[in-house]
């Protein structure tokens, strides 16, 4: 699985990986959701470390599509909120 982040890069992670990240995505969503910024800045950094942690960095010459394309750290309240609220087959960032 190819995860963009925005502003950042493209890492390549196992597909295992999968089910954590949606743990963590659960509370980037539920964050959102309260309008809590502090929460949504710690559960994003939580879930971005993810990635950057299990994940191998793709040389950026590489032009692969992304799977998932995630917000940088600096996303706040609304941007994420529409971010999650662009796709109606799933909540969250991360697909089920």
């Amino acid at each position: 699985m190819i995860v963009r982040i925005l502003g950042e890069g493209q890492y390549r992670l196992e597909d295992a990986e999968l089910d954590i990240l949606n743990a963590l995505d659960d509370d980037v969503e539920a964050a959102a959701v309260a309008g809590d910024e502090e929460w949504l800045k710690r559960a994003l950094e939580r879930l971005l470390a993810e990635v950057r942690s299990q994940g191998v960095v793709l040389d950026d010459d590489l032009l692969i599509d992304s799977d998932l394309i995630l917000p940088d750290a600096d996303a706040g309240v609304e941007q994420v909120r529409e971010w999650i609220g662009r796709s109606d087959e799933h909540s969250g960032l991360i697909p089920e």
